[in-house]
């Protein structure tokens, strides 16, 4: 972003440099690359190790990407994004139709809320449920349970925001500014 646009993400919106703060603030011409970007940051490492190594390696990979997301090396460690995309892409790479389905959840409820952190937390925990549902191999469904815990914790000031009715809804059109 800040070669496109001169100004550090990180100084924008919510501080985050996952794809909600980026379409929020830049709108979707920007948000849309950086949540394939994000996606893809999961799903190649997961896909790659679960087609040459199993399942375990898979959700390994996914982990680590979904952890060089929140942590970025680059940054020196200091906060990143919440990792929702990353863990989208990772179990798209692992089990590709609990990540479907994950998605799909996501999509159901931002359609009817317009919260971007409802549908987040909602489709990370249905991915234990989906899982394990579907009979995957127990390192999906543990993966899957950390994963679901790491996107509620990493949400916490958002569920804070949400009981004190302060959240943004999320506006796919912006606002004239006075």
């Amino acid at each position: 972003m800040r070669a496109l646009k001169r100004q550090d993400i990180r100084r924008a919106g919510s501080g985050n440099i996952g794809a909600t703060n980026v379409w929020r603030t830049y709108g979707a011409r920007y948000g849309v690359p950086v949540m394939l970007a994000d996606t893809l940051k999961g799903f190649v490492p997961a896909l790659l190790a679960t087609i040459f190594v199993g399942h375990l390696a898979g959700v390994i990979a996914g982990g680590a990407a979904m952890l060089g997301h929140w942590r970025p090396l680059f940054m020196k460690f200091a906060r990143g994004g919440k990792a929702v995309a990353t863990c989208g892409g990772a179990f798209l790479g692992v089990a590709p139709v609990v990540g479907g389905i994950g998605a799909a959840v996501w999509i159901l409820v931002f359609a009817v809320c317009r919260y971007a952190s409802v549908a987040s937390i909602t489709a990370a925990l249905s991915l234990p449920v989906v899982a394990a549902a579907l009979g995957e191999p127990w390192p999906v469904i543990a993966f899957a349970a950390i994963a679901a815990l790491a996107v509620a914790v990493l949400h916490r000031p958002n569920i804070s925001r949400l009981r004190a009715g302060t959240e943004t809804r999320f506006r796919f059109r912006r606002t004239a500014t006075p």
